[in-house]
């Protein structure tokens, strides 16, 4: 049986989601956030006291995107995954990946210096300056959406498509998808129809309300504040 570690609408949405789309049996282990903080005991199991951490018998992974390409190569063959011998391996690749170290970084930094910092260390300038990064980054997406049409690679819905959109999920939390370009705004709308999609965020809800957990999102978390 596969176990996630998560927290409400954290990176750890991925391997949820990836999971739902795939129909995997697994138990989903909540956490509150942050559980480095707020759940000290779960650095037993992940000393860096992130999610996800998903352990798949002797596996454990804490990489969102990482798991992501784990649960699609091992459970899905050409079909969220894109193999090697696919002409479109590299652009799944890179999306995949683009998906969490160029689009949610950024918004990692925003998250932190406008709500996550005492109000002394709060940099409204670096949050200003890394949400305009990660809206000139959405340039590459909106072209490549404008060409694939409908998914970012390999003419279907694949893991790359997970990865990215979390970007695009967390961006709406903090207030960002006003901006998105019209293809990004539309590839957005349409995955969060997707049947797999919304099981996750009933999932995610049940799971917390069960074990006890805050249901807030973890990017609306507050300090002081449930």
């Amino acid at each position: 049986m596969i176990t996630l570690h998560h927290c409400v609408s954290a990176r750890s949405f991925r391997p949820l989601w990836i999971l739902e789309e795939l129909g995997l049996p697994y138990t989903l282990r909540m956490l509150p956030f942050p559980p480095r903080a707020l759940a000290r005991e779960f650095l037993a199991d992940n000393p860096l006291g992130t999610v996800p951490l998903l352990v798949d018998g002797d596996t454990r992974m804490t990489e969102s995107a990482a798991i992501c390409q784990y649960l699609a190569a091992r459970h899905s063959p050409g079909q969220l995954d894109v193999p090697l011998t696919d002409p479109a391996h590299g652009a799944y690749l890179n999306w995949l990946h683009m998906g969490e170290a160029t689009l949610t970084f950024p918004q990692t930094l925003v998250l932190r210096y406008t709500h996550f910092e005492p109000e002394e260390r709060k940099q409204p300038q670096v949050a200003q300056d890394y949400s305009r990064w990660f809206l000139a980054r959405l340039k590459a997406m909106d072209a490549a959406l404008q060409q694939e049409q409908q998914f970012l690679c390999a003419g279907r819905f694949t893991a790359a498509d997970v990865s990215v959109h979390y970007a695009l999920m967390l961006a709406a939390h903090l207030g960002l998808a006003t901006q998105f370009p019209d293809a990004v705004r539309h590839y957005h709308q349409q995955l969060e129809q997707r049947p797999a999609f919304q099981r996750a965020l009933l999932a995610q809800h049940q799971a917390a309300v069960d074990q006890g957990i805050p249901t807030t999102p973890a990017p609306d978390m507050r300090p002081g504040k449930g």
